[in-house]
């Protein structure tokens, strides 16, 4: 069996671009230190890389004298090829520009609810100021759907808040946020002076998020916790936590709800937050992504933003 010879990368081969535009700037100035001038490099630098050039390609491309650079025959024909690289290197620069802005002009979120309604807003704001070119279109859903739409190339970047990085994505914390035991004023428990415990929050019918939402995921694990309790059927089953928290004031029952969403109603009494024991419901807000594609452009930006205003600040 014939084994191939060794081929040398054309990398190895071919100089690079920043000697090719050397060389180009020598031909239209005539001067070896007028060329360094106008590409930014010191003369002994150009000189430099003009002579590692000339050993690389194996002849003389500049004659050098105190009149100034004069081009070789050699190096009249090289000039030729290296403007034809140059010019190809100027458009496929272009093109990755064009790509750039293009892909930099939209940005598609997906959310689940209670990030999209009480700390996307915010965020969206800060970027408006560092790109206010951009269109964003934010899509709200719950945490299996925020991965659905990843998954499919339907959003950029994603936010959920369920218990784990759903699979397929990579994802980093932003921050954290507690769930509540909630009530109207007139409801029984609110007059309670004992935690609930574990069992009664099982046993009483509430009203929840639907599943697949990041609150719902959370209280099956922590009720499961505590001896593979499970919550009883809902009283309601909503599909945003805002509505969620229009029928707990209303006083159709008791709920689990973000601390995020009830700040004004537990302020001003329309709510009442009711204490549970041994039950932890605290929850890692994650920004997601599929798996190896970081974020780039107004994705990585609004990234930094979620970190420069962390979700539990």
């Amino acid at each position: 069996m014939t084994q191939e010879p060794f081929r040398v990368p054309l990398a190895h081969r071919v100089p690079d671009l920043g000697a090719l535009e050397l060389l180009l700037a020598v031909a239209r100035l005539g001067s070896l230190g007028r060329a360094a001038k106008e590409l930014g490099i010191t003369q002994p630098a150009a000189s430099g890389r003009l002579r590692g050039m000339e050993r690389q390609l194996g002849v003389a491309l500049v004659e050098r004298s105190p009149r100034g650079s004069r081009l070789t025959d050699a190096g009249v024909l090289v000039t030729d090829w290296a403007r034809r690289i140059v010019e190809a290197a100027e458009a496929f620069d272009a093109g990755a520009q064009a790509l750039r802005g293009r892909r930099d002009a939209r940005l598609r979120v997906a959310a689940s609810m209670t990030i999209a309604e009480y700390l996307l807003p915010g965020w969206l704001v800060a970027l408006r100021t560092q790109r206010p070119d951009t269109a964003v279109s934010l899509l709200a859903g719950n945490s299996t759907a925020v991965a659905a739409r990843l998954l499919a190339g339907e959003a950029d970047l994603g936010f959920v808040e369920g218990l784990d990085v759903p699979p397929g994505l990579d994802g980093t914390v932003i921050g954290h946020d507690r769930l509540v035991v909630v009530t109207a004023p007139q409801h029984p428990w609110a007059r309670r002076r004992a935690p609930l415990s574990a069992g009664e929050l099982a046993a009483t019918p509430l009203i929840l998020r639907e599943r697949g939402s990041g609150t719902r995921q959370v209280l099956d694990a922590a009720l499961a916790a505590h001896g593979g309790l499970a919550a009883a059927e809902p009283l309601l089953e909503l599909a945003s936590t805002t509505a969620a928290k229009a029928a707990v004031v209303s006083g159709a029952g008791p709920s689990v709800i973000s601390e995020l969403a009830i700040g004004e109603e537990l302020a001003g009494r329309r709510l009442v937050e009711i204490p549970v024991a041994d039950v932890p419901l605290r929850r890692a807000l994650r920004a997601v992504w599929p798996t190896g594609h970081r974020p780039v452009g107004p994705a990585r930006d609004l990234l930094g933003l979620t970190r420069s205003r962390p979700a539990d600040a």
